[in-house]
């Protein structure tokens, strides 16, 4: 899986980046809104955008089901609305992570942040609901669920 880079734009919202395995940058840019943006950049000039989409949410979803994404985003995510306080995030463990090699138990992730990972994906595929034996590696990317402010901790204890 390719290492995505995460920007946030306070105001605007959040852009994702990453290179293609064939070489070409591609850039997500998620507005608070909902709306998407879509850049793949000129391969020869990083600066250049070769290709722009302007996406609604209603594109980005069908987008997405064509890409394969499961249901199960979309589900968690109407559960997320309707639930105050209650947050998701995907957060890329980086390669020298202080936590890379420990186990979730060992982290002692839940009890120092109020967070709970419900998923791992890596390049073993994706593992849902992991045990507290569970490694994390660098790369991996943990899905979790907790209050913006846990997830903030666990951000910060993850080295993301």
């Amino acid at each position: 899986m390719a290492e995505i880079e995460e920007t946030q734009l306070p105001g605007v919202g959040v852009r994702h980046e990453f290179v293609t395995a064939g070489g070409e940058r591609v850039a997500v840019l998620t507005h608070r809104s909902g709306r998407r943006e879509v850049a793949v950049f000129d391969r020869r000039d990083p600066d250049a955008c070769r290709t722009f989409l302007h996406l609604s949410a209603d594109d980005t979803r069908s987008l997405a089901e064509l890409l394969g994404a499961g249901q199960v985003s979309e589900a968690v995510a109407a559960v997320r609305h309707q639930i105050e306080g209650l947050a998701i995030d995907w957060i890329t463990l980086p390669a020298d992570g202080p936590l890379v090699g420990a186990t979730i138990a060992e982290g002692q992730l839940r009890s120092r942040t109020g967070a709970t990972i419900v998923a791992l994906m890596g390049s073993g595929g994706t593992l849902p609901a992991p045990g507290p034996e569970q490694r994390l590696d660098g790369g991996d990317v943990v899905v979790a669920v907790g209050t913006p402010q846990g997830l903030q901790q666990l951000r910060v204890l993850l080295g993301a």
